[in-house]
């Protein structure tokens, strides 16, 4: 059987709602062995459209400076560019104060940053970290170094055969001794969205803190920390059509105010001598050194790009091409779907038997087509599955249903070759 369906260019409302998304990013604008780029790579990292290589590129070109304490013009409007961005987050995130927004490489440098300032000194013999098995490494390996070395006890809320975390799970695992929980917003893996608000009310009903990874989730849907009422929340630039070497990590300002710095050195002092170290206001006490300040005005412009954009016609458009591929990889035999999740983002984990995820993931690109194959950096939730590795294709703004005509298309071609 073969599933027909129709193509048509992306489009993005507003003044000219004919804009075809795909000509602002210019790595679309190419072949892969003769065929044009077809990119379900997006869970991996998003491709940068055009105002966001821009934006990067004007610091270098024209604002070269370093921030901060720098009495010359360019300085002063690097700085100013820099701060500007960290307030653009703030908005985007529904925080309450700039101060609370911390500027770090990305999601994983965040949780490290959650797990040695502030778990590291806190737990102990006794004490427990709850995550759950759909999380990145990410999210699992910051907690267990804590564990190794306070004593403290890592416990795991199951994954069921769906693939989702239920709440009665988690409340299951919760308990009197719960210190801090560890949640992904939305599986990279599966593309599973957790029911984070219902999750953050049980956590902190048994008192702990709450440490949402967001990487998932911000170029996707809406998110505010504020509503959600967690008390940290981290993402990475590079996922959000935003630079690479950029994140941010959100805290509650109490929080903030008693954690300890991560990294020590330049810029997050207020003075020094050879006995004692001030350490400078928030949050400025937490990004050591010379930051990516390029990268803050890039993610500040990603940040713009998507908001132009507006979340409603992300998450309708990214639906209809989940839906799209579901019902086509359905048509396929020999293809079997990795989880089932009744909310889900714009993930697709899949195998095609007898051939492994690295086989079918070379195939592709011989098309053109670009995926992601592997344990995905979420290990045991593929084992959960029974795989060591699996086919993931994730969508972007700048995909249509021709790219699934594509994937659909080499997976085809793949079974001729391997004689299925």
């Amino acid at each position: 059987m073969t599933l027909e369906l129709q193509s048509e260019p992306v489009s993005l409302g507003g003044p000219n709602p004919h804009l075809d998304l795909r000509t602002q990013f210019p790595a679309l604008n190419q072949s892969i062995s003769g065929h044009p780029l077809v990119y379900l790579d997006s869970a991996a990292t998003a491709l940068k459209p055009r105002v966001i290589i821009e934006a990067v590129t004007s610091i270098w070109g024209r604002d070269c400076a370093n921030i901060h304490r720098g009495v010359h013009r360019m300085s002063q409007r690097a700085t100013e560019r820099y701060e500007s961005a960290r307030e653009r987050i703030r908005s985007f995130l529904g925080a309450d104060d700039a101060r609370e927004i911390v500027f770090v490489r990305g999601a994983t440098e965040a949780i490290n940053l959650v797990a040695h300032g502030y778990a590291m000194p806190r737990l102990g013999p006794g004490d427990e970290i709850v995550i759950t098995g759909l999380e990145h490494h990410a999210n699992i390996v910051p907690w267990q170094v804590v564990r190794d070395r306070t004593g403290a006890t890592l416990r795991v809320v199951p994954v069921d055969d769906a693939g989702q975390v239920s709440t009665a799970a988690l409340k299951n695992v919760l308990g009197a001794h719960t210190k801090l929980v560890a949640i992904a917003h939305v599986s990279n893996a599966l593309g599973t969205v957790l029911p984070i608000q219902e999750m953050i009310t049980l956590a902190h009903d048994a008192g702990a803190v709450v440490l949402v990874d967001g990487a998932q989730a911000v170029a996707h849907r809406p998110v505010d920390v504020s509503a959600v009422d967690c008390d940290f929340y981290v993402f990475s630039g590079h996922k959000l059509y935003g630079p690479d070497g950029i994140g941010v990590l959100f805290a509650r300002r109490s929080l903030l105010e008693s954690m300890a710095p991560y990294q020590v050195g330049g810029d997050m002092i207020l003075n020094v001598t050879f006995e004692h170290t001030d350490y400078n206001e928030l949050p400025h006490r937490f990004e050591a050194g010379t930051p990516s300040i390029s990268g803050a005005v890039g993610l500040a412009a990603a940040i713009d790009f998507v908001s132009s954009i507006g979340f409603d016609w992300i998450e309708a458009h990214e639906r209809r091409l989940l839906e799209a591929c579901l019902e086509a990889l359905g048509t396929v035999e020999g293809v079997r779907l990795i989880g089932s999740p009744a909310q889900r983002s714009g993930v697709v984990s899949f195998v095609l038997r007898d051939v492994h995820p690295h086989d079918l993931g070379t195939i592709l690109d011989g098309e053109g087509v670009a995926i992601r194959t592997g344990h995905h950096c979420a290990q045991p939730v593929v084992e959960r599955f029974g795989q060591v590795a699996t086919a993931r294709a994730s969508f972007g703004v700048y995909n249509d249903l021709r790219d699934i005509d594509a994937l659909i298309g080499g997976i085809r071609k793949a079974r001729e070759l391997l004689g299925q």
